[in-house]
């Protein structure tokens, strides 16, 4: 389930938010998300290490058929 959210952000913070978030291939909206989980998780919760967060969701627009045959060709 989703929730509205009203924000007040200075509006340079939100034309460099809005450009990272185009050049990432992601939204505003989630980016949010992802920062609000990550600080709103638990001190008990297994840790999840830096280089793992950033590359989760990575491949999500990604080919996947296309990565498996530069696997093949790789290690063939």
């Amino acid at each position: 389930m989703t929730a509205k959210l009203t924000l007040s952000v200075e509006a340079d913070v939100v034309r460099r938010a809005k450009r990272h978030a185009r050049l990432h291939r992601t939204s505003l909206s989630s980016m949010v998300e992802r920062f609000l989980a990550l600080v709103s998780t638990p001190p008990d919760a297994p840790a999840t290490s830096g280089a793992l967060r950033d590359l989760r969701g990575v491949l999500k627009h990604g080919d996947r058929e296309a990565y498996r045959r530069h696997l093949r060709e790789k290690h063939l």
